[in-house]
């Protein structure tokens, strides 16, 4: 039996859950989210949320600790929410933000402008001495980690200087280098 699945989600103070016709809808004071599923039973009962599966297919298995964490992110997403940064580390490497347009200068002939959804809120900190930081915070755990690793993908942090966009407090393998 899946270990995640089989346990109960909690449900936060000021969220309501409700199921109805294979959708999960999840309200909280951040926003609202739906989740589409199939596999499973999803019941709501005294403030919790329970997950079974309909057999022991290897595909119910499967599905069985995934919905239960879909579920979990989107209880915690309406009720906290999530916040991923990225830190730009290479001389020259500078962003900015006019409302939902990121403008990233990462080293190429021209800037890199990206329109973020509606549903990040996104926020550049500059200091100087410091390398610059994009700072994303949604609701939504897979739209921000979607968007995040896009800007990643920008410039991947490469092993030598290490410069690149990466997350904050990502450990990078470090190579040595050439040896005179």
């Amino acid at each position: 039996m899946s270990r995640i699945g089989k346990s109960p989600v909690v449900i936060a103070e000021g969220v309501t859950v409700t199921v109805a016709d294979g959708m999960i809808t999840v309200k909280g004071k951040l926003g609202q989210l739906t989740q589409e599923f199939s596999d499973v039973t999803v019941k709501v009962e005294e403030g919790q949320v329970i997950v079974e599966r309909q057999s022991d297919h290897k595909d119910h298995r499967a599905k069985h600790g995934l919905y239960r964490s879909l579920v979990n992110n989107m209880i915690i997403g309406v009720s906290e929410g999530f916040t991923k940064s990225l830190e730009l580390v290479g001389v020259g490497y500078r962003a900015s933000n006019q409302g939902q347009k990121l403008d990233l200068a990462l080293g190429f002939s021209h800037n890199i402008v990206l329109m973020v959804a509606e549903e990040v809120t996104l926020e550049t900190i500059s200091e100087k001495g410091k390398n610059p930081i994009v700072k994303l915070t949604s609701h939504d755990k897979q739209l921000l980690g979607a968007i995040a690793a896009k800007i990643r993908g920008f410039r991947k942090p490469e092993p030598y200087k290490g410069k690149g966009v990466k997350f904050v407090g990502e450990v990078l393998r470090r190579k040595a280098g050439k040896s005179a």
